[in-house]
């Protein structure tokens, strides 16, 4: 593996869950398709790209900078779970599926910005 961040466990399960995110999205009303469905994807993908920019041999302060973002962009998707939820769009188990998935890894990404 080229990159550093590609070693990392975090950003393997946040890459998993981007993907996953986007296959739930599939069956979204195409009238969400700027909208929540846009939202969420981009969520999704922006907490494997933060973990892998503030991976890149900076300084530890910026590296937890860049983790605070992949927090935050994971609590956009849980967010946006709600949202598709209230709306019909998620069932309950796949709601409980996919918050489940982004609790434990806003928690991996947190014990790795700790240990830092």
């Amino acid at each position: 593996m080229a990159f550093k961040f590609e070693n990392l466990q975090v950003w393997q399960k946040a890459l998993d869950l981007s993907d996953e995110i986007n296959i739930l999205t599939r069956n979204f009303p195409k009238d969400e398709l700027y909208i929540l469905t846009s939202q969420i994807k981009r969520a999704a993908d922006s907490v494997v790209l933060n973990i892998a920019e503030g991976c890149t041999g900076q300084s530890n302060a910026v590296f937890k900078a860049f983790l605070n973002y992949s927090i935050r962009s994971g609590v956009e998707v849980v967010s946006c779970l709600f949202i598709g939820q209230k709306r019909g769009f998620i069932s309950s188990s796949e709601f409980k599926k996919h918050y489940d998935n982004y609790e434990a890894l806003i928690k991996m990404i947190t014990a790795l910005r700790n240990s830092i």
